[in-house]
């Protein structure tokens, strides 16, 4: 429990319809000015002021070591390498539905319920299915694509079937004390949202002065880390050239940022790593069709799909797209269902 309506919503459902709930608010980081979203004292009280009122169990679980081993980790590291991280994949991968999962085992509970927004299903064969969440808006089915079979037989999205108007209106009828409470649009370990001075404080190597460049290599500007820039961002570049500029590419290895015209950002396809899918392999097929989703709020592309090993795929675009970001998610779809995802590596160019 976030401490937010979904998650409170959630487990109200749940202990509604007779199951014998705990909420449990996860401690993710002890770290000075994070008190916003779902981490910190204003989130941990509210989820506990809806137990109370509600009338199920509630328990605190420090995983902050956890989180710190894995998905700080990975944050650091990606930046490192110049790549744009998705620490809400890496949490849902190693926290959410890893260790919490595990904790839910030792403890002899039967599913994990969490307040996103997707669904899940079961065929007549046995097989477990991952799709959106009913209201698309608010689908939060990308950031869950390294679900596999195990954990979505364990897991429940109680407000996946309903719309966010839906999920706020029950908690209204409950008077629930979260009931107007604001969605979290932040990085919940990131004070203010500032991404540049959470780096800059916790990873002091990255900070190195270098050079924004053309595509020529006519230098343009100087900079303090290629980590405060990502592939198709256009402010914050420290450049004024007449016309409109985005980072077309961020090179870790010679502390380099090359700005371009938009036009320069369109990509054929991508290389992507890290690939899971749900059914435990791909679709039958080499390659076959699919819709494609390369950022959390883009939109779904056609796109052919070919896995090039256990756990790697190329991805080619039916018509060039802007903003192929490497270490973002990839996650490709069948309609409203997920098939899997991975992390971008690298984005091909035409040619």
């Amino acid at each position: 429990m976030s401490g937010g309506v979904d998650s409170s919503v959630s487990a109200t459902l749940l202990h509604e319809q007779g199951y014998r709930v705990v909420g449990e608010h996860i401690k993710l980081v002890h770290l000075d000015g994070v008190d916003h979203g779902c981490c910190g004292p204003r989130a941990e009280a509210d989820a506990q002021a809806v137990a109370d009122m509600v009338g199920f169990e509630f328990r605190v679980v420090d995983m902050s070591a956890t989180f710190e081993e894995t998905v700080l980790a990975d944050f650091f590291g990606e930046h490192r390498a110049g790549r744009t991280p998705n620490p809400c994949v890496r949490c849902n991968e190693s926290i959410k539905f890893g260790a919490f999962l595990d904790r839910a085992d030792a403890l002899g509970f039967d599913f994990v319920a969490t307040g996103h927004y997707a669904r899940t299903w079961r065929d007549g064969e046995g097989q477990w299915h991952l799709g959106r969440g009913l209201d698309r808006s608010k689908d939060q089915s990308y950031v869950l694509h390294v679900l596999g079979q195990g954990q979505l037989a364990r897991s429940l999205f109680p407000v996946g079937g309903q719309t966010k108007a839906e999920t706020r209106a029950h908690a209204e009828r409950l008077g629930l004390p979260v009931a107007a409470k604001p969605d979290s649009q932040e990085v919940c370990f990131v004070p203010g949202a500032d991404h540049g001075a959470f780096l800059e404080r916790h990873a002091p190597d990255l900070v190195h002065a270098g050079e924004v460049v053309d595509p020529a290599g006519q230098v343009l500007a100087e900079h303090d880390g290629t980590f405060r820039f990502t592939v198709g961002q256009r402010r914050g570049l420290g450049v004024s050239t007449g016309q409109r500029m985005y980072v077309v590419d961020v090179d870790p290895g010679a502390n380099r940022v090359v700005v371009g015209p938009g036009e320069l950002l369109a990509r054929r396809g991508l290389r992507a790593d890290r690939v899971t899918w749900v059914a435990g392999e791909p679709p039958p097929g080499a390659p076959f069709e699919a819709h494609v989703r390369i950022r959390y709020r883009g939109e779904d592309v056609p796109a052919a799909v070919e896995a090039t090993g256990p756990d790697s795929v190329v991805v080619e675009f039916r018509s060039p797209q802007r903003g192929v970001a490497p270490g973002q998610s990839v996650v490709f779809y069948a309609g409203d269902e997920v098939l899997g995802g991975g992390r971008i590596a690298e984005a091909l160019r035409s040619g």
